[in-house]
């Protein structure tokens, strides 16, 4: 029996020191049913021409190039217009992925009729070292969701029947796409896995690092996206506080 198709999206901005361990993390697959969306957003280091040799040597990679850097939003948008899957998953181009990753997801989707899947995940510094093992629970509900993000972009697989919500550009794009996933799929599960199955680059001075920031980004999901009160905005967003302390320890 053949395998669904899975597509990837892989966004890369100036990202020639690093994309190819990336993409050499899904031609490692052992899933081999998948193609490879990447958006080359204008780089002007040499990313274009080294996704470009990529492609050359395996027909399952596609690149396309944009004209005008429009950032990360825009480029995982154009990826999945143009993607052929019956799923989609997202990895970006300095993250990886267990060899098994895509196996174990599709197989616990085919097994229990999950719509949208995730898996645990290590966050590791540039030196390599292990700063956290982020082990989500075993399944999610909206509700959930509002109270923290539990689904690693790069872990997470949909079933494009639910739709292809566009990635809106807002702080916090992920958490907002995957929160409309789980609204339309009902629930999101996640691999039963000690192991994680994929590795999240945390870089020095990365956006991801200004809290301050991100805590701003957050309440305005809350009031703008999901249109909550005042009252309730306040009471997840304390949720949300305490599960991002508790994502950075080992």
């Amino acid at each position: 029996m053949s395998q669904a198709l899975v597509s990837v999206v892989m966004p890369a901005y100036n990202a020639q020191a690093y994309i190819r361990g990336a993409v050499l993390s899904v031609l490692s697959q052992s899933y081999a049913s998948w193609e490879l969306l990447i958006v080359d957003d204008a780089s002007t280091d040499g990313t274009a021409a080294l996704v470009d040799a990529l492609a050359a040597a395996d027909d399952r990679i596609r690149v396309i190039h944009a004209e005008v850097n429009a950032g990360v939003a825009a480029a995982r948008n154009t990826a999945m217009a143009a993607a052929r899957g019956s799923h989609i998953a997202f990895l970006d181009s300095d993250d990886a992925w267990h060899s098994s990753k895509l196996e174990w997801q599709m197989r616990h989707m085919e097994e229990t009729g999950s719509r949208v899947c995730y898996a645990p995940y290590d966050r590791v510094g540039e030196d390599g070292r292990l700063l956290s093992h982020v082990r989500p629970p075993a399944n999610v509900s909206y509700e959930q969701m509002l109270r923290s993000n539990h689904i690693g972009n790069l872990t997470g697989i949909y079933e494009r029947s639910l739709g292809d919500a566009p990635f809106r550009r807002v702080g916090h794009e992920d958490y907002v796409f995957w929160l409309e996933m789980v609204r339309r799929a009902g629930s999101a599960t996640c691999v039963p896995s000690d192991h994680a199955l994929a590795y999240y680059l945390v870089r020095d001075g990365s956006v991801s690092a200004d809290k301050w920031r991100a805590a701003c980004w957050q309440w305005r999901i809350y009031r703008d996206v999901a249109r909550l009160g005042w009252l309730s905005s306040s009471q997840h967003m304390c949720h949300y506080a305490w599960q991002a302390v508790m994502k950075r320890v080992v």
